[in-house]
């Protein structure tokens, strides 16, 4: 199976990539882990993207597209892959569909940006060992401090709720319009994000069940 996995920012589209990959046996592939192995390989592709990031600026959609067609060529994508993070834009997939790559569905996880604000704004990171919290769903036993090893808690910048909403206004702006090019292709499946991560897993993998 051939699966793009859409959804906003903090719709859980990483929990459910590994869900799915587990299930399937198929590689889940992001345009992040993609450009770091890229680079970190020294390909020729990596060096320029790591020009790119050196300078602080974004890798162009060409070479985002460069990297992600020599990644689908790579002996694990043969019998299906999941794409986490790409396409982001409409060009991006026009692109993939140049490549010829069959796309059996996008699968589009559904959360209100009400709930994607609740649920990052309320995220704690532990500022020695990393463990991660959340003041609502997974509350440590003293507040503010890390149950492993008694460091601060604190707020990744990202998390702030004015980073949050910027970043759900760009989604919107951005990838939003990707969710009609597919559904245009009949492509396009989609899943109501549930407050429980096995109950969204449930209805993604019988989603899925029904596409093959």
């Amino acid at each position: 199976m051939n699966l793009i996995l859409l959804g906003a920012p903090g719709a859980g589209k990483g929990t459910q990539a590994e869900c799915i990959c587990n299930v399937y046996g198929i590689p889940a592939i992001s345009t992040g882990n993609i450009i770091r192995e890229a680079v970190k390989n020294g390909t020729e592709l990596g060096e320029k993207a790591k020009a790119f990031l050196d300078a602080g600026a974004l890798v162009t959609d060409e070479l985002v597209i460069a990297l992600v067609k020599d990644r689908l060529a790579q002996p694990d994508c043969q019998n299906g892959f999941i794409l986490d993070g790409f396409p982001r834009t409409v060009v991006q997939a026009e692109a993939l569909d140049q490549m010829n790559v069959k796309i059996d569905t996008a699968l589009d996880i559904e959360v209100a940006d009400e709930a994607i604000v609740s649920r990052l704004s309320g995220r704690r990171v532990c500022s020695s060992c990393g463990a991660s919290y959340h003041l609502e769903y997974n509350p440590s036993k003293t507040e503010g401090k890390c149950d492993s090893c008694g460091a601060d808690l604190v707020q990744r910048k990202d998390d702030h709720p004015a980073t949050v909403l910027e970043r759900l206004r760009v989604y919107h702006e951005q990838t939003e319009p990707v969710k009609e090019y597919y559904s245009k292709q009949g492509k396009l499946t989609v899943v109501d994000g549930q407050g429980g991560v096995k109950d969204t897993s449930e209805l993604v993998l019988k989603a899925l069940e029904a596409v093959k």
